[in-house]
């Protein structure tokens, strides 16, 4: 293994520049603010060390420069100023083309990170995105990048994509510039060209073929976590692979969810150990927008189940990632999908699909919220839509606007319609609640019993119960029809018979759990010396 370097010195290699002329160049720096062509040393030692270990395939050392060396240089020299200009760092890296593009890409990551990108900056980063992509695709790459930085890619390029439509979509107090610049620039980040971008990346990498073909024993793609270790590069194939989960991304910030979750289906979420989980932030997105879109198709024990398991996964890990750029976000999802967990368990009561932990940490944040959800009052509308509008993707408008109607703001038209359409299937269970309490109660009723308690008429029962059979069965990604119901029942003769599903108790995880314990204690004792 390379060893590592501290690329945060000061380089012995450069002399080009004179100590007292990179003192009149800082000294310029701070007075004229940001000189996008002044290139301190420590970064051309960098962009010089990770040009090196690129054009040498050395990915840890790449990985290293990029997670941590790149970071700490953002947080001690351009915490409020964008890095070096591509131009003025061409020269230390022979002027090469590809290089070029992967520096943009990291420094218009940062400038969204950390600064708050012109209208210009917006347009030029699409562009370096297209020249990206188009090399990828129809050129010859010749290198190996860590799944860090390629996941990177695919969520930055959605981001920003995002992140354009709701600037465009704020029309109300744009300038005559602006305006022409849109007018100008009306491909840029046009959602067709993104899903293209995306599309042809799952088919060139021939990603699709190789996960079947891995199923049948003839590929090692999961095993080698993507990387090729016959002198071949990943980055092609590891890109189309991460751009399913940008697929399903986008898909639901427009709304589609049946389309994203079709994307993603080639990825085996129930597999162990698939690509998807060997970068953080990939299998947080992944099972973020996975788990929204079955809640949205009321395919809740799905949804349940799987932010089950993200979140006893974060539960045990993220102290792991305390240091990680991705930190903040990895905490700000694992709020928000315990918000849309006591959604699916308020909509659908399947408490035994929650680990333990979860429990109890979804006990702790929502468990008062969730009892009174359940009572389908105004007060529980009102939590409904306060969960929804705090754990939701940040839903999108892409089309551009009307330049010859009056400018108005639509950024939150998308959002609007989909919390409508969530609450709207809320009040639609509104009886539900009460037909459950009642079913939970006996195993026989007769219909006519039933309306007496209800305070209804036998037809309308009738109507309630299709109506309880509809809203706890969806159709899963197999087209087949699945029960989200803990209660169910069929109806004979004017009698409801009701078949309610036993949770399985399992004494074996708790029997290892009190074991695990006192081995703990045993082991404790024996480190304490009797004097």
């Amino acid at each position: 293994m390379a060893a590592s370097f501290d690329y945060e010195g000061e380089p012995a290699t450069y002399e080009d520049v004179g100590v007292g002329q990179r003192q009149q160049q800082q000294q310029q720096q701070t007075e004229l603010g940001y000189d996008p062509n002044f290139v301190p040393d420590s970064v051309k030692t960098f962009v010089v060390h990770l040009y090196r270990h690129i054009r040498e395939k050395n990915v840890y050392e790449i990985h290293q420069m990029y997670e941590g060396s790149f970071q700490k240089l953002s947080d001690r020299m351009f915490k409020e100023s964008p890095w070096p200009s591509v131009d003025a760092v061409a020269p230390y890296v022979d002027h090469d083309h590809v290089f070029r593009l992967l520096y943009r890409e990291m420094w218009f990551r940062h400038l969204y990170a950390r600064l708050s990108p012109t209208p210009k900056q917006r347009i030029d980063s699409w562009d370096n995105y297209c020249s990206l992509f188009q090399v990828v695709l129809h050129g010859v790459v010749n290198m190996q990048l860590p799944n860090q930085w390629l996941w990177d890619m695919v969520d930055e390029f959605v981001y920003q994509f995002q992140s354009f439509c709701q600037y465009r979509a704020k029309m109300k107090n744009k300038t005559e510039q602006e305006i022409e610049l849109l007018r100008q620039y009306d491909q840029a980040w046009n959602v067709y060209g993104v899903l293209n971008f995306l599309q042809a990346l799952v088919e060139k990498s021939t990603i699709i073929q190789i996960l079947e073909r891995e199923k049948e024993g003839l590929e090692q793609f999961t095993a080698t976590d993507g990387y090729d270790y016959n002198g071949g590069s990943n980055v092609l194939k590891v890109l189309g692979y991460f751009s399913m989960v940008g697929l399903l991304r986008v898909h639901c910030l427009l709304g589609d969810y049946h389309t994203g979750l079709k994307c993603l289906l080639p990825i085996d979420i129930n597999q162990s150990g698939g690509v998807y989980t060997c970068v953080i932030g990939s299998h947080i997105s992944t099972i973020y927008h996975y788990g929204f879109a079955n809640l949205m198709l009321r395919r809740y024990v799905e949804a349940i189940r799987e932010f089950s398991k993200i979140l006893i996964y974060i539960f045990k890990t993220k102290q792991y990632h305390q240091k990680s750029p991705q930190y903040e976000q990895i905490l700000k999802k694992n709020e928000q999908m315990y918000a849309l967990l006591a959604i699916c368990l308020s909509l659908c009561p399947q408490g035994k699909l929650v680990a333990e932990d979860v429990n109890t940490q979804l006990r702790e944040k929502y468990g008062e919220k969730m009892l009174r959800m359940q009572r389908y009052d105004d007060e529980a509308y009102v939590l409904y839509d306060e969960l929804f509008s705090y754990a939701c993707p940040k839903f999108i408008t892409p089309s551009a606007p009307v330049y010859e109607q009056p400018l108005v703001n639509y950024n939150q038209d998308a959002y609007r319609l989909q919390l409508k359409l969530f609450l709207y299937e809320v009040k639609q269970q509104q009886l539900l609640s009460g037909v459950r309490t009642f079913l939970k109660l006996y195993s026989t009723i007769p219909l006519g019993k039933l309306a007496t308690y209800m305070e209804v008429d036998e037809p309308t029962v009738r109507s309630i119960l299709l109506t309880y059979k509809h809203k706890t069965h969806a159709v899963d990604s197999d087209g087949k029809i699945a029960s989200n119901a803990d209660v169910d029942f069929y109806i004979d003769d004017d009698m409801i018979h009701v078949v309610e599903a036993k949770s399985t108790k399992r004494y074996g995880d708790y029997f290892m759990r009190h074991i695990l314990k006192l081995e703990e204690i045993i082991n404790d004792m024996d480190r304490v010396k009797v004097d």
